[in-house]
């Protein structure tokens, strides 16, 4: 089987919906534009999210329009195809 790594795959996730965790209770989704070695991403139009640590429901905070840098040294999951449905 051949080796994939991670950075190939955010490579290919380029101009596609991620859904981005931070290690904070927030959450982003939008379009992947660009990231560096480091996985510090640049995203668009994004969306964030924060989740209630009392009932773990997620609740919109804000609408980002135009784009956004996102530092990797806070990045605990970048998901490609973005967020998943019913939360």
């Amino acid at each position: 089987m051949a080796e994939i790594l991670p950075l190939e795959v955010i490579d290919k996730t380029i101009n596609q919906p991620v859904w981005i965790i931070l290690q904070s209770e927030r959450e982003f989704t939008g379009t992947l534009v660009g990231f560096d070695d480091f996985v510090n991403v640049i995203i668009q139009d994004a969306t964030e999210w924060t989740t209630s640590q009392t009932t773990g429901i997620s609740e919109k905070v804000m609408e980002h329009h135009g784009r956004l840098l996102l530092s990797g040294n806070n990045i605990n999951m970048l998901v490609p195809g973005g967020r998943r449905s019913g939360n």
